[in-house]
């Protein structure tokens, strides 16, 4: 009791209705939405569409997609096992009826035909040439753009991404009188050519937009310690760039491995690939199920073969940004 006749309230005194609470009182203060503290964010759409996509039924849904997408290639596969006598007569379903007619008969005529062997080899001569090119022009091209100081970068990168625009069919008739009097038509030099001078602007365009994201912080710090633009290239932006390279090393890979339109203008009939020789058969042979059935598979197993040898590295470059 004071001097004034008032009770102090102790530390563990209620203290009246109505009153506020005071430093001594032992109710604490309510934590709610008024006194400022916030709650969980609310999830986006995209994640709430992501969370249902891991249901079973959208999990059984996606799988039959799949097995629809992959029907055309198990039909190739039983029809280029099959005799040519029974796919000119049936379905290739009909197969599973009588499986012990399945031979590899047709890719052992198939490998002996000079013609198709030597498509096959062109197109790797040209295939591989093309993408290792591409890929070191513009890991070196993209690294500069991002990184290096020069006069005119950043129009010369706006000429590079004009570039895109460009469709192909626009400089097929100017480049093939450009390759006749430099003597490259007809050859496999002038295919890669072409192949590289149409490949570079999307390439630099994505390589120059991933090295732009790594940490200037870590290249100035490369730098304190000496090492040079050569050095911290090699060992510390390819190193960091791997997924965004293996990505467009597969996008190239399987453009050029496909390609007919560019091959059968500019390709005689000693650089022809695959793709051409394919056609050539059928126009020559009409359907010829025999040849065209193993030789389309050939064509298909090697893209699908270098996609699951690269797969860890494309899903990183393509998801590369998209998670902050």
């Amino acid at each position: 009791m004071t001097a004034q006749g008032t009770v102090t309230p102790g530390p563990g005194t209620v203290p009246p209705p109505g009153s506020p609470p005071g430093p001594g009182s032992g109710t604490p203060r309510a934590a709610g939405p008024a006194a400022g503290t916030a709650g969980p964010p609310r999830p986006g759409l995209a994640s709430r569409l992501a969370g249902r996509t891991r249901g079973g039924l959208v999990q059984l849904l996606l799988a039959v997609i799949g097995l629809v997408w992959l029907t055309p290639v198990a039909g190739l596969l039983v029809a280029s096992l099959r005799p040519e006598e029974d796919n000119t007569s049936s379905g290739w379903w009909t197969a599973f009826a009588d499986p012990g007619r399945l031979s590899l008969d047709g890719y052992t005529a198939l490998l002996r035909d000079s013609g198709i062997v030597d498509a096959f080899w062109n197109t790797v001569l040209i295939s591989v040439p093309a993408t290792a090119t591409v890929i070191v022009v513009a890991a070196l091209a993209g690294y500069a753009f991002a990184w290096l100081e020069f006069p005119g970068r950043d129009w010369i990168f706006l000429v590079v991404v004009a570039m895109l625009v460009v469709p192909v069919q626009v400089g097929l008739l100017p480049v093939a009188k450009m390759f006749g009097a430099l003597g490259l038509f007809g050859t496999i030099p002038g295919v890669i050519l072409f192949h590289v001078a149409y490949g570079l602007p999307f390439a630099v365009f994505l390589l120059r937009n991933y090295f732009a994201e790594i940490p200037r912080e870590m290249l100035e710090a490369a730098r304190m310690d000496g090492g040079g633009e050569w050095r911290i290239f090699t060992r510390l932006v390819l190193p960091l760039g791997r997924p965004a390279i293996a990505s467009l090393g597969i996008f190239q890979f399987l453009w050029v491995w496909n390609d007919m339109l560019v091959a059968l203008i500019f390709a005689d009939s000693g650089s022809q690939p695959l793709t051409v020789a394919l056609q050539s058969q059928m126009r020559q042979f009409g359907s010829n199920i025999g040849v065209l059935a193993p030789g389309a598979f050939l064509s298909l197993i090697v893209p699908v073969a270098i996609f699951f040898a690269f797969q860890r590295h494309f899903v990183q470059g393509v998801m590369a940004g998209s998670v902050k």
